[in-house]
Order: structure tokens, then sequence, then C-alpha cells
């Protein structure tokens, strides 16, 4: 089963310690590119997100952002820093000298200073075990959608890939009857000038000319590199590489079937292939 690089997935906890969101986004690339963006305390995680995301994904840039939000322990006594409200009494009581007035601090107000309250904090490697659980639903949801992403993708390449095949059956079918045309226009030019020629020299010409025309090869390799296609659609291993190098193989045996075209019904038939395998190689560009 092929896969899509294109996907998003989101997933939030909430617990006693906290809340934690991560958010993950993938898009094609060449290789694999793994960015984490995470808050200070777990920057260590750093190497653990890149190992799951490369053991979920061969290929691709993927983007890998947490939230966090912590809050004190549930039941935990509150603690007030002594220090720093000494330090804004003596702080407070320079400035009413130096204006000349008399406040008065209340305690409500010092609760609410940035500090005075200092909570207990969370137990990181709990958090953090929490945390890498739930990167590991998020991935699941990125490859649940990059599968079914590339479900379509796989749908859309094998209606292409039988479109060519009737085209090609529809060339072989015709090549007899215009092999048999042109050379019954050659016949009859000849015909008109035959005196005029080397006999042995057209002879030979004629034969240069067949070989010219003969594209029978080139049909058997567009059957061929196209049932190698459908294969490969069904692995269940990354195959958007090898899927492009195709890609470039069956545009090169269309364009030399134009070139070789002493028909009409060739020419177009040429055309419509290059068409059908450039849609193919756009969808191509998104497979892992």
């Amino acid at each position: 089963m092929i896969k899509s690089m294109t996907a998003f997935a989101r997933e939030e906890l909430t617990a006693p310690w906290g809340n934690a969101v991560w958010e993950v986004r993938t898009v094609n690339f060449r290789y694999l590119d793994v960015s984490a963006r995470l808050p200070e305390e777990f920057r260590g995680m750093e190497t653990t997100v890149r190992e799951k995301v490369g053991a979920r994904m061969g290929r691709g840039k993927v983007d890998c952002t947490l939230r966090y939000h912590a809050q004190s322990t549930q039941g935990s006594q509150l603690k007030i820093n002594t220090a720093l409200v000494a330090q804004i009494k003596s702080a407070g009581s320079e400035i009413d000298t130096l204006l000349g007035t008399q406040s008065t601090l209340r305690s409500l107000d010092l609760l609410r200073w940035p500090g005075v309250v200092e909570t207990e904090p969370p137990d990181l490697d709990l958090v953090s075990f929490a945390v890498t659980t739930l990167l590991e639903t998020t991935l699941d949801g990125i490859v649940e959608m990059r599968e079914r992403e590339g479900e379509k993708i796989s749908a859309l390449i094998d209606s292409r890939c039988v479109q060519i095949q009737d085209i090609t059956e529809r060339v072989i079918a015709a090549l007899p009857g215009i092999q048999m045309a042109m050379r019954e226009r050659i016949g009859q030019r000849l015909a008109e000038v035959r005196e005029q020629l080397d006999q042995n020299r057209v002879e030979t010409e004629m034969v240069v000319f067949a070989n010219r025309m003969d594209v029978s090869e080139e049909l058997e390799r567009l059957a061929t590199h196209v049932l190698e296609v459908q294969r490969m659609l069904g692995e269940d291993k990354p195959t958007g590489r090898r899927l492009d190098f195709l890609m470039q193989e069956l545009n090169r045996e269309a364009n030399t079937l134009g070139s070789k075209s002493v028909d009409t019904q060739m020419t177009n038939a040429s055309v419509d292939l290059k068409v059908l395998i450039e849609q193919m190689r756009e969808q191509i560009q998104n497979i892992e």
C-alpha cells in the first residue's frame, strides 16, 4: 500500500500536571526531514521525537510542535516566598518615604505578585512519559491519514495505467494497417519517379525507413513499464522514487512513439500518453 506524504494530526491531553498538545504536519520532500519545536523543559526529547518519526515514515518533511502548560500539583500546600515578600515590603516603604505618602500593602495584592506563591513543579519524568505516549497517538493519526490519501492516489494512478494500456492496445491493433497504408503511399510516389532512381538505393532506403517507423519495441516497453507501476502500487514499502523513475521511462517511450509517427492516429496516441503520464507524475511527487 502506497502512502501520501501530506498529512496533519493534532492530539491534546489534560492531566493534573497540566496540558499538552502535539501538532504534526507532513509534506512531500525528497528525504526524511524532521523538525521538532519543543518547550525548554523538553529539549532533551528531540532525539526521541526523531526516532519515533523515523520508525513510522520513510520520506517527507515532518514538523512536530509540542505546546505545554504546567499547573501546580493538586493537593499541594501553598508555599510563600518570604524573602520576596520582605523585598516588596521594603521597596514599598522606600517609595512611601520618597513620596511622603502612607500606603497599605494588602496580603491579597501580594499573593497576586509573580513569584510570591511558589508552586511545586510537576514530575518531569511522569510528564515526559505522558507526552511521549501522546506523540505516539498523534503519529498514529498521521500514518492513518497518509494511508487514506495514498489509497486515493493509488486509485488515480491505476486508472491512468488502464487508459495507457487501452491506448497501447489500440495502436498495436492499428499498426499493420498504418504500415500498409504508408507502404502504398510510398509505392505510388516511387512509381512516378522509378525510372529516375537507382533501384538498389530505393530498396535500401525502404528498409531503413521501415526500421525507423517500427514502434513495436516502444509499445512493448510501454506495456512492461505500466505493469511494473501497477505492481509497485501494491507494495508495502516506500516506492515514490522508483515510480518517479518509471514515469521518466514511460515519457521517453511516448516521445519516441511521437517522433516515429507517420500517421495522425499514432501522433494523437503519443500526445494522449504524455498527458496521462504527466498526470501520474504530478501525483507521484506526493508519494512516500
